[in-house]
């Protein structure tokens, strides 16, 4: 049966950040909760609902913006308690909004995930975990990549303490004490984690992740070695995911997994017959969900689930019914509730709008006297900018408080705009000089009235790296706008993996010098996306890479004075020699460059691009037919006459134009790979082969896979 859920809008307060909302246990079986959340103006509100009406318990002064929020207590009593994070302090209220802790941590960040478990306090800044029991220091463990969220098995199942990160790397790493126990390798970055069935399973030991390619996942984390349990990928590409719950949404006693994702969608994910999660119901917000509960709020006897958006609204999906069935008696009481309901809220919003005719007089007079400062409105930007591995392209999503009006984006090397479904602002393009300003794209999205979230999608090339810049401004008075800065990496399109096929045929650079770990390091963050920028302890360190639009690998192992690059693609190995040669130049350090060149890397790495070529020209002949089709099937007005396989290409018309207008300038992207490969072959050998692109072009039009390679290998 499909859960019936109706919407309701209970509250909104300033921007929140991820789990910083929770319910607080009900006084009695079936009664309703109240809402606790903490927002970026550093005020923490909590208030229950009466008669449809957010009615507060208590709210704090503004101050440091809250990161976390979570609820805490003596193990096996009602979590009650009430714990943020601020800053590098951990703050304790009482459930009446009493303060009785203010702790301030030895951490010298700010405090990014929390978790709580009777008297031991879990805390994570960017790379630095801390354990501390009773507010003293217990243990501490140095993080290889950026930790996302932190979480402890249930003590009193577990019977010992056994901390989790989420990091950035694609790792889940299980503590114990100051020691990593062990790594559990994750498809995506975890963003979030949560016990399974909010009490780690039968055995306390099961941990559901999301991570922020929008996959989850289930996992034991058992003694000696991890055992996965289930995954579900994200087939219908959808956005990350940043929050977690388990509650029995549907009635039917078994708890149901609810996630919230950065696209504002709302899942519930039922367990049926087998132990993988089905997908029952969604439900699509306008923003981001930052915050996700399952409880009773509105109403005694009523389930629903509550979601905090990034924009601060609490909104509530309920299984209280829209439209009471019974006598005309209760259909003139519901009709009365909801008069008294809009005359208290057109009141509202006429007191709203004196009060803003008035601050804007004030302002005018202020801004026309003699002594009057100009005050730029502060406004918060949510973004996030991430590499998809299924299509090889970049994900730019910006989120704001307000209404967007405009963003403009600017990118001083060749990268291509690419289609979103989802996205409905419209798009134009200015004509822009790339020789004196380095100036490759300038395109505007304006948006429709209340768009608060824009997704952008850009491919960019390899070898060619420099910056792209968004102006947003949003729809306020006086007009402001913020840029915001994103590198585009000279090897941009490869992704962090965790490991790779060593049978392969590689190539090899070898460099050495007078220079630092850390220096080498910094080089390599230079170049390659997901790598940390903290420099990673120990001597020495090894990366591998995938490239998204390929399929080609690349090894990196580098320590103090040496660095060793290998990879089946002799371009990639073209790429790091240039910029790595350059930064050292840069930095006044002499470099001995070596490299070995492996011949049969070149027809392995063509044998990889040639099915993607080939389909791609198939794909740019097919849409150059379907106009001459049409013709003649509006004179013909029947087409049984043609071929079947021309018959197909004007029934899958749309889908070919769909897919065509999806990926622009794709085969241009293949043949420009087919021929940098070309000339980076022969440049290591040191003979300049431009002079014979034109015939590799013509080549390359024929599409056959053994001529191309006879070509190579004569030329």
């Amino acid at each position: 049966m499909e859960p019936s859920l109706a919407r309701v809008d209970y509250l909104q307060v300033g921007v929140t950040a991820q789990k910083t909302m929770r319910l607080l246990p009900a006084s009695g079986k079936k009664a309703t909760q109240k809402v606790v959340v903490g927002d970026q103006d550093g005020v923490i509100t909590c208030f229950g609902i009466k008669k449809g009406e957010a009615v507060p318990v208590f709210k704090t002064l503004p101050g440091q913006k809250i990161a976390r929020l979570e609820l805490g207590g003596a193990l096996n009593t009602p979590q009650e308690k009430i714990f943020v994070a601020v800053g590098s302090e951990v703050r304790g209220f009482t459930k009446r909004g009493k303060q009785f802790l203010s702790f301030e941590t030895n951490l010298t960040e700010s405090i990014k995930a929390m978790h709580i478990s009777g008297a031991d306090l879990f805390l994570c800044a960017s790379y630095i975990y801390n354990h501390y029991c009773d507010c003293k220091d217990q243990h501490y463990f140095l993080s290889g990549d950026k930790i996302n969220d932190v979480l402890c098995l249930p003590v009193d199942k577990v019977k010992c303490i056994t901390p989790v990160l989420a990091c950035q790397d694609r790792v889940l790493r299980v503590l114990q004490g100051s020691d990593l126990l062990y790594e559990v390798e994750v498809p995506g970055p975890p963003t979030v984690l949560a016990l399974s069935n909010g009490n780690g399973g039968d055995s306390g030991e099961e941990i559901v992740y999301g991570t922020s390619d929008g996959k989850l996942g289930l996992t034991q984390i058992a003694g000696s070695k991890p055992v996965h349990k289930w995954e579900v990928g994200n087939e219908k590409k959808r956005g990350g995911i940043l929050c977690l719950d388990s509650f029995d949404i549907l009635g039917d006693g078994v708890k149901e997994l609810l996630v919230g994702r950065d696209d504002g969608m709302i899942e519930i994910y039922a367990f049926e017959s087998s132990d993988e999660p089905v997908l029952r119901h969604d439900y699509a917000l306008s923003e981001s969900i930052a915050s996700i509960q399952g409880g009773c709020v509105g109403k005694d006897g009523y389930d629903e689930i509550l979601a905090a958006t990034y924009s601060g609204w609490l909104t509530g999906l309920t299984t209280e019914p829209v439209h009471r069935e019974g006598g005309s008696g209760e259909e003139l009481k519901l009709s009365q509730e909801m008069q008294n309901k809009i005359s208290s809220l057109r009141n509202e919003l006429e007191h709203l709008q004196m009060k803003v005719l008035q601050e804007r007089e004030k302002y005018q007079q202020s801004s026309q006297s003699s002594t009057a400062v100009s005050s730029v409105p502060v406004f918060s930007v949510n973004e996030k900018f991430t590499l998809n591995k299924d299509d090889a392209s970049y994900s730019l999503i910006l989120e704001v408080q307000t209404a967007i009006d405009n963003v403009l984006v600017q990118s001083d090397v060749p990268v291509d705009l690419l289609d979103v479904d989802k996205n409905s602002a419209v798009v134009s393009f200015s004509s822009c000089d790339s020789e004196p300003n380095s100036n490759f794209l300038l395109a505007t999205y304006r948006c429709q009235a209340n768009t608060t979230r824009l997704e952008l999608k850009v491919r960019s090339i390899e070898g060619q790296y420099g910056t792209l810049q968004a102006y947003v401004t949003p729809r306020i008075q006086p007009k402001t706008c913020q840029v915001l800065q994103y590198q585009i990496k000279p090897l941009s399109l490869h992704q962090r993996t965790h490991s790779i096929d060593q049978d392969r045929p590689m190539n090899t650079l070898t460099l050495k010098g007078q220079f630092s770990f850390a220096e080498i390091h910094s080089w390599v963050v230079f170049c390659l996306p997901e790598v940390p920028e903290k420099t990673p302890a120990g001597e020495s360190i090894t990366f591998y890479f995938q490239n998204t639009f390929l399929g080609t690998q690349l090894e990196t192992t580098y320590r103090k004075g040496e660095g060793y690059f290998k990879s089946d693609n002799i371009s990639t190995i073209s790429i790091l020699k240039d910029v790595l040669s350059k930064e050292a130049t840069k930095r006044k350090i002499n470099l001995n460059i070596s490299y070995d060149v492996n011949e049969e890397s070149v027809r392995h790495t063509l044998k990889l691009i040639h099915p993607k070529l080939e389909y791609q020209q198939l794909l740019a002949k097919k849409v150059h037919l379907i106009d001459a089709l049409r013709e003649l099937q509006v004179h013909e007005g029947n087409v049984d006459f043609l071929l079947p396989k021309y018959r197909s290409i004007l029934e899958e018309a749309d889908q070919l134009l769909e897919e065509f207008k999806r990926q622009p300038a794709h085969l241009e992207r293949l043949y420009g790979m087919i021929t940098d490969l070309f000339i980076d072959k022969f440049k290591f050998k040191g003979t300049n082969v431009k002079t014979k692109v034109p015939l590799l072009l013509e080549i390359l039009d024929g599409c056959d896979q053994d001529g191309l390679i006879a070509f190579f290998d004569a030329a």
